[in-house]
């Protein structure tokens, strides 16, 4: 499988990807805010695969009739691990998705419970605690799993979510049970319906609120910009948010990557799945890889 763009870059991100969670995380969030990094359980992922390639407007990414975006460099793409990807160009309206599976979300979903925090806030004619902002930059920025859990009970658990979700569009999403979060299944296609949210002109967010989860996702951790950020002209002024999760039944890796980026003078949201890889960094290099192929192949119509 091809590697990263500069070799000693890839394997020096690899090691900090694996011993992040313990080392930075454990230690920077314990003074800040005194958690624990608690990983969800797991569960089955589903077996599937399709591919679509289509254009539709900035406000629904269902397939549209429209010219057809080679999709020749997702196809030769060789990888252990099986993916999915969508793309969509906010100015254009033009998009592309390949492969209709759900995934495992990992750590992405942590965008999801944001914006469901924000959006109950709305409804409630309320402001996020002091509490809920730094826990919410936490589990954006850090990827803190322990502030992920307490927000996500705080909207409601597996039941909140799904309401948000349900509001918002997201048709094939399945919030993760027993409170593994996770372990939520999702499409590519969902997850640009979701960024939309975030980034959108139309959205059940105001514009404050997009603001604020939009500044949380431009400020990740240097170890965690990749993915999605690969296909950028500046992966450093991307928004995103990655996740990344061994499954204990079979030792593989899911790698997945959400955001929104600016390549060749356009503004894309793109959305990553990955799964089934041997290795994180094999994982890593899978999703990039899947991310500069959509992007290109969107950009050349």
């Amino acid at each position: 499988m091809p590697s990263l763009s500069s070799p000693s870059r890839s394997e020096s991100r690899a090691s900090a990807l694996r011993r992040w969670p313990t080392m930075v995380v454990g230690w920077v969030l314990s003074i800040v805010l005194g958690l624990a990094v608690v990983w969800p359980a797991e569960q089955a992922a589903a077996p599937g695969t399709a591919m679509v390639a289509s254009v539709a407007s900035p406000a629904d990414v269902v397939p549209a009739d429209a010219t057809t975006p080679s999709l020749s460099g997702l196809d030769a793409i060789d990888a252990d691990g099986k993916f999915a990807v969508a793309v969509l160009d906010i100015d254009s309206g033009e998009s592309l998705t390949y492969g209709e599976e759900a995934f495992d979300t990992a750590s992405i979903v942590k965008v999801d419970i944001l914006a469901a925090l924000l959006w109950q806030h709305q409804q409630a004619g309320t402001s996020l605690s002091a509490t809920e902002r730094a826990q919410a930059a936490a589990m954006i920025q850090y990827s803190d799993n322990a502030s992920a859990t307490a927000l996500f009970n705080a909207v409601g658990g597996r039941s909140g979510l799904e309401l948000f979700n349900e509001s918002i569009g997201l048709e094939d999403t399945v919030v993760g049970s027993n409170g593994s979060w996770g372990l939520t299944q999702t499409t590519a296609t969902d997850q640009i319906r979701l960024l939309q949210v975030v980034f959108g002109a139309e959205s059940v967010l105001t514009a404050d609120s997009q603001a604020y989860e939009q500044s949380l996702m431009s400020g990740v951790v240097h170890e965690q910009v990749l993915g999605v950020s690969a296909a950028a002209d500046d992966p450093d002024d991307a928004a995103l948010k990655v996740g990344y999760l061994q499954r204990s039944a079979t030792g593989l890796w899911d790698v997945t990557s959400i955001g929104q980026i600016k390549a060749d003078g356009r503004t894309y949201l793109v959305a990553v799945l990955t799964d089934g890889s041997p290795s994180l960094e094999s994982g890593v290099d899978l999703a990039d890889q899947v991310a500069r192929a959509a992007v290109s192949a969107l950009t050349a119509i």
